[in-house]
């Protein structure tokens, strides 16, 4: 008998609208989980996007938008995240645009709202006698609208949303005789909803700004000359033109011209930086004084700055640990501050015959102190504004996971070439063992041809302005951490440190002092060996990044320990880590890097910063990985952050933005417990009632996300 099928999935992705604050999302997840065949539901409150796989033979498509729709908020299938392009539709442009506040269902209803309390006003002043009952279809109005919300979430699996609790005051308020009472916090909570939707927008347009670095067109050249076309249908290999004052769109190289290029928007780097022939330009970037053509070198969709938008994405969607553990505790929250007004309305006038409405009109607005939007949002709208506040920068952090543990490191471990320094070395010294400085330099470079390292890099760039002719190599490959090889003419060529090679061959006491003299002298030494027998040394050269040593000292500043990691010699090493100032752990293969990480792992939280494919496991053991932005694709999917900007000062920026972040969450939590205890003790003792009760709630939800958008504005990134 055949076993039966595996249910197929769909990965389907939708935009929500209508949510005020986290618990809105909460509820859609909970509501879509209790459906039959969803899995990997995840619902984002400041992106507004809903992911999920769903079984369509368990639940149709259609059943899961109609149950969003059913709990009142506004639901749009999209397709994956892509960056919209000068031809695309209106309608595709429609699925991110927000609402004006005066469109929407709540703004209607404050209207509504208003209306009738004012004509309740009008009546109670011309007929006093019914003066008491004159706000009743405004109370009743908000019931209506806010119950009927209520009831849809409870069979959604919610049962202690915010609407219930204020419904249930609102109603009890009705039923002892406080109507007016009853529409005021109808009318408030309505007001403080529109005002966190308005506040909560302000956010998520501080991250769709960033789609506005890619322009809509670009001046494609063809057959000599240059025509607008959109900028969504540039190919890889495409040239366009772009003029003083333009917006670089898309990644390129300069082909012809010169130019300064204000980077700012992506790396946050204000300094104009001179661009010539052979130089990268990155999209979003604003040409300076000179004209130039650029090679497409990626596509719109795949540009560093829709890269930008999709990891700013998928971080707004990873919830941080205390996020996590604050939804947890609001989960429990909520009941127990259920059961504490139950137990305010019965207790008193069972236990010593007080007055029941009194007690009952107290435990009612102990409901509203117990709404938690404000508590909930006071982490992930710090957070979400702490990741937009970084990339404004070039400080790229994937997730609240990463940028709260940043905050938290101790020490930083850097790799060498390409992060402490330019990674662009220079050949320096070619030293001839046999035959000569020539055919030395076109051994190493015909088995470093294709290679991404930058000292392969450098050995091919000076055999290219040598002249020197590469030669046919067969089975070419690399051994990790040693040496690349390859053979030509039948005899195995091999290039790579003396520490690994040397053992291979002899090595003349002239040759050792020579290398000894190098390294000290603080280049980086090859051995070129053919066969057993050793060609030729190589040395060469590698400036460190401008902003090294003031890099290093910013994090020593912070309190945390700096340290270099890297597979160079000691001697050759030290001389840098001595003008840095920074601790030195040398000769290290990538399994050895792994085992100084785990090392170092014992005295606190670790982040290693690196930018070549050998980084990557590092980068991936550490409790944070940082990637240069000029690194390899591979270190940069494996890092949980990056720096645009290429700055080694951008791992302190990384660090200070990471701990405001997390001062504004605790800012925001004492806000959001703060105004609630402050109303628990004055509404137990009679000093305020239901309409200040529901400003404990509505009022610290606007208070905790103004204070989250201070980020921002946060200039140590």
């Amino acid at each position: 008998m055949d076993a039966p099928a595996a249910p197929t999935t769909t990965a389907l992705r939708y935009r929500v609208g209508g949510m005020d604050c986290p618990s809105c999302a909460n509820t859609i997840e909970t509501a879509l989980r209790r459906l039959g065949g969803t899995d990997g539901v995840r619902l984002d409150f400041q992106s507004q996007t809903l992911a999920l796989r769903l079984d369509e033979d368990a639940t149709p498509r259609a059943t899961i938008e109609a149950r969003i729709r059913s709990l009142g908020f506004a639901i749009r299938p999209v397709a994956p995240m892509r960056v919209v392009g000068a031809s695309d539709t209106a309608d595709s442009v429609a699925v991110d645009a927000e609402p004006t506040w005066w469109t929407t269902g709540k703004a209607r209803l404050l209207l509504a709202l208003g209306t009738l309390m004012l004509g309740g006003l009008v009546v109670a002043s011309a007929e006093p006698a019914v003066a008491r009952w004159a706000e009743l279809p405004a109370a009743l109005l908000g019931l209506g609208f806010f119950g009927a919300k209520a009831i849809r979430l409870a069979g959604a699996g919610t049962p202690f949303s915010i609407e219930m609790l204020m419904s249930v005051a609102t109603l009890g308020a009705v039923l002892i005789g406080a109507p007016t009472e009853a529409a005021v916090v109808v009318l408030l909570f309505t007001a403080g909803e529109l005002l966190e939707g308005l506040a909560a927008g302000r956010a998520r347009a501080g991250i769709r700004a960033l789609s506005a670095l890619n322009p809509r067109t670009a001046l494609l050249v063809e057959d000599g000359a240059a025509h607008a076309v959109p900028a969504s249908t540039l190919q890889v290999g495409q040239v366009v033109l772009v003029r003083p004052g333009d917006r670089v769109p898309t990644d390129g190289t300069v082909l012809e011209g010169r130019t300064e290029a204000d980077e700012s928007p992506v790396t946050g780097e204000s300094i104009p930086v001179s661009k010539a022939e052979g130089d990268a330009l990155v999209a979003g970037s604003i040409n300076g004084s000179g004209a130039v053509q650029i090679g497409v070198t990626r596509t719109v969709a795949d540009n560093t700055v829709s890269r930008m938008l999709h990891l700013v994405e998928e971080a707004q969607a990873s919830r941080a640990p205390t996020a996590r553990f604050i939804e947890r505790f609001s989960a429990i929250y909520t009941p127990a501050v259920v059961v504490v007004a139950a137990l305010t309305m019965l207790l008193p006038p069972l236990l010593v015959g007080a007055a029941w409405e009194t007690w009952i009109y107290r435990g009612l607005a102990l409901l509203l102190i117990g709404c938690p939007c404000a508590l909930v949002l006071s982490t992930p709208a710090a957070i979400a504004s702490g990741i937009a506040a970084g990339a404004r920068r070039g400080l790229l952090i994937k997730g609240g996971a990463a940028l709260e543990t940043i905050g938290r490191i101790r020490i930083v471990a850097f790799d060498k070439t390409g992060t402490l320094t330019r990674g662009e070395p220079h050949v320096t010294d070619v030293i001839a063992c046999s035959g000569t400085e020539r055919s030395v330099l076109g051994l190493a470079a015909s088995v470093e041809k294709g290679s991404s390292h930058p000292i392969g890099r450098a050995i091919l760039a000076r055999a290219g302005v040598d002249g020197i002719p590469l030669r046919p190599v067969a089975a070419a490959r690399a051994i990790p951490g040693q040496a690349v090889a390859g053979t030509i003419a039948g005899q195995t060529v091999l290039v790579g440190s003396p520490g690994h090679l040397a053992p291979a061959g002899e090595l003349s006491g002239d040759t050792r002092a020579r290398i000894v003299a190098l390294e000290e002298a603080g280049k980086t030494v090859v051995l070129v060996m053919a066969g057993a027998d050793v060609a030729g040394v190589i040395a060469m050269q590698d400036a460190p990044r401008a902003d090294a040593a003031s890099g290093v000292e910013a994090l020593r500043a912070l309190g945390i320990l700096p340290v270099m990691l890297t597979g160079d010699t000691r001697r050759s090493a030290a001389s840098m880590a001595r003008a840095l100032g920074i601790e030195l752990q040398s000769e290290l293969l990538p399994a050895d890097k792994l085992r100084a990480i785990a090392a170092l792992q014992r005295h606190g939280p670790v982040a290693m910063v690196g930018d070549g494919i050998n980084d990557a496991p590092a980068l991936a053991a550490a409790s944070v990985g940082i990637a240069m932005g000029s690194g390899t694709d591979v270190a940069l999917e494996t890092a949980d952050a990056a720096l645009l900007g290429n700055k080694v000062g951008g791992v302190a920026s990384l660090v200070r933005l990471s701990r405001a972040t997390m001062a504004n969450i605790w800012q925001n939590v004492v806000i959001a417990l703060g105004l609630k205890a402050v109303f628990l003790v004055t509404t137990l003792g009679g000093l305020t009632g239901l309409w200040p009760a529901i400003l404990a709630d509505t009022g610290a939800t606007v208070l905790v996300t103004l204070n989250a958008l201070r980020l921002l504005r946060h200039r140590g990134a």
